[in-house]
């Protein structure tokens, strides 16, 4: 995925406070399994420049580089953003305000990780708005990956390996995202769908 996290002031934090608690955590994460810069680049396919860049706060990840990250330190991509319990109790609550908004379309669409759980599975649940004209390249996930994704409104045009599929509101589906897909708004009007993700966890020594 390509797209950058970007945060609006508006919402529970800035971009640039997001990144801050990204970088925080990414430190301590990194610190607590041991790992050098080197490792980790190894283990997430992530380059060591970009990992310090982060580490650093300097740099705007995107949601693939965050993908990669969270495989590499065995832990959810909520987990990094701060959307996971990272003491395991039983029922996590995140309220109004504490969800990560990770795209923002060229025309204000957006995409948002409400809730995730902890590592190395990943199980997400996000929230997006597709406006008219907007597209969301996406590579391919780790083996395994599967979405199922609702239509509440307008029409969702979802590319898997060029083959394209449209669900009507009130329309779901069931998708394998190890493979490279795309969603995009396929109608004149704003496209919302919720999005469930499970990713199975990946040992640090196996590729991404």
């Amino acid at each position: 995925m390509t797209e950058k996290v970007n945060i609006p002031t508006e919402e529970m934090d800035s971009a640039e406070a997001v990144n801050a608690a990204i970088a925080e955590r990414l430190a301590a994460l990194r610190k607590d399994r041991r790992l050098s810069f080197d490792q980790l680049s190894t283990h997430s396919g992530v380059s060591k420049g970009m990992l310090v860049q982060i580490e650093q706060g300097r740099a705007n990840p995107s949601i693939g580089t965050l993908c990669r990250i969270a495989a590499g330190l065995r832990v959810s991509v909520a987990e990094l953003v701060a959307v996971a319990d990272s003491e395991r109790s039983p029922v996590r609550i995140v309220g109004p305000g504490g969800c990560r908004r990770l795209w923002t379309g060229a025309k204000d669409g957006s995409g948002s990780l409400l809730v995730g759980s902890n590592g190395p599975d990943m199980l997400e649940l996000w929230a997006w708005e597709m406006h008219p004209g907007e597209r969301f390249e996406a590579q391919a996930h780790s083996a395994g990956t599967q979405e199922l994704i609702h239509v509440l409104e307008g029409t969702l045009a979802l590319d898997v390996e060029g083959t394209s599929y449209v669900l009507e509101a009130g329309s779901s589906a069931h998708a394998r995202t190890d493979r490279a897909h795309a969603y995009a708004c396929a109608g004149s009007r704003v496209t919302r769908f919720t999005m469930v993700v499970f990713e199975p966890g990946r040992s640090l020594d196996s590729d991404r």
